[in-house]
């Protein structure tokens, strides 16, 4: 039966896609729950909508004016959280208003039928091409190689900011540069669930292995597993029950970490 459904080119680019995405976000997502960042990852891509919704009244590509304005969005939220000594959820639902309230007006203001904001909105994965497919694949090794380079430096803000200052690390560009790979992730998982539920593949993966672990190392392996499994799983699950393909990704992952707090932490 997967054989059938893999008989399609379109369906072996969209598990192809799902597989990346599932990795990529789940290596980020570990980073992000650890440090309490959830609302951020919701607040920049929400915040997209603005930059998508400029594109398309201008004529300018909306991927790329929505990758602008999520990049924006994670940088300000980092500098006016600190400069200004305001707590960080309360940043991010100012410019999570903000960038949604913008999006809206500019498109209401404007005549006309904007189909693909339905695609940004929900995701489309069945219709991600070749060239989504390298886009991904550059944004996946620019994250990775940060997350890799900077794994032990990483691990130790989220864990206690204050202690790795002390310590000496940079602690600043390092928090910066997770913000930025929060932000390039969210963007290019759009193609696979929309601005509404790629927040949710932030945080669902490094949830669960949060849940199940003992150790960070036991946690990220986990979150790891979820990511891939879930994005996959949810994919075949939307083919055989006839589902939108980015709301079983979410269900399915969700549904995993349900199964995790049946159970007590084993690794």
């Amino acid at each position: 039966m997967i054989s059938g459904m893999l008989g399609y080119a379109f369906m072996q680019k969209a598990l192809l896609a799902a597989v990346l995405v599932g990795a990529l976000c789940s290596t980020v997502a570990f980073f992000v729950v650890l440090k309490k960042l959830s609302f951020l990852g919701v607040g920049i891509a929400h915040t997209a909508m603005g930059g998508i919704a400029l594109g398309l009244v201008t004529g300018l590509n909306p991927f790329f004016c929505g990758t602008v304005f999520a990049l924006f969005t994670a940088l300000a939220v980092g500098d006016v959280s600190r400069r200004g000594r305001l707590g960080e959820d309360t940043v991010i639902g100012i410019f999570f208003a903000a960038g949604m309230a913008f999006g809206i007006a500019l498109l209401s203001s404007r005549k006309g039928y904007y189909p693909e904001v339905f695609s940004l909105l929900f995701g489309n994965i069945l219709a991600v091409t070749w060239e989504d497919l390298q886009l991904l694949a550059v944004v996946m090794t620019l994250v990775l190689l940060f997350t890799g380079i900077f794994f032990r430096e990483l691990l130790a803000i989220s864990f206690d900011e204050e202690a790795a200052r002390a310590g000496g690390l940079p602690v600043i560009p390092l928090y910066m540069g997770l913000l930025t790979a929060m932000a390039l992730t969210i963007m290019v998982s759009v193609k696979l669930v929309g601005i509404v539920l790629a927040s949710a593949l932030l945080v669902i993966p490094a949830a669960t292995g949060y849940r199940l672990s003992k150790n960070y190392r036991g946690m990220f392996l986990l979150s790891l597993l979820t990511g891939i499994g879930g994005s996959a799983g949810g994919l075949v699950l939307s083919y055989f029950l006839n589902l939108p393909p980015g709301a079983a990704i979410v269900l399915f992952m969700a549904l995993l970490f349900v199964i995790s707090m049946l159970f007590r932490p084993r690794v």
